[in-house]
């Protein structure tokens, strides 16, 4: 069963994949179909970075809270390190934000 889900999803994803090696009809496209890919790729960039950040502060958070249930004399230092520990995580999201927003607006691959 495991090897038919495998076979029917690389076939969907060859047949999904096929037309995006099509050739554009004129040359000038080529700037304008770079612009577009580039938005495409900062969308899901941003989409998978919110969506594991999300999970990840939510299995700190998790693991904070059951740390202080067993130890609540230890609950200073987990709260301290899990506060850290959702500042780094958030700011990888950010930065993803940032380059996003850059690819959005800026287009700097001659777009």
């Amino acid at each position: 069963m495991r090897k038919l889900f495998a076979l029917s999803f690389m076939i969907v994803a060859a047949g999904l994949l096929t037309p995006v090696f099509a050739q554009e009809p004129a040359a000038a496209a080529a700037g304008s179909e770079l612009v577009k890919w580039s938005v495409i790729t900062a969308g899901f960039a941003l989409g998978l970075a919110a969506a594991f950040g999300a999970l990840a502060q939510a299995k700190g958070l998790a693991s904070a809270a059951e740390g202080i249930a067993r130890n609540p004399s230890a609950a200073g230092e987990i709260r301290g390190v899990l506060i850290l520990g959702l500042v780094l995580i958030e700011s990888l999201v950010i930065y993803v934000l940032l380059i996003s927003l850059i690819l959005f607006f800026v287009k700097p691959f001659g777009g």
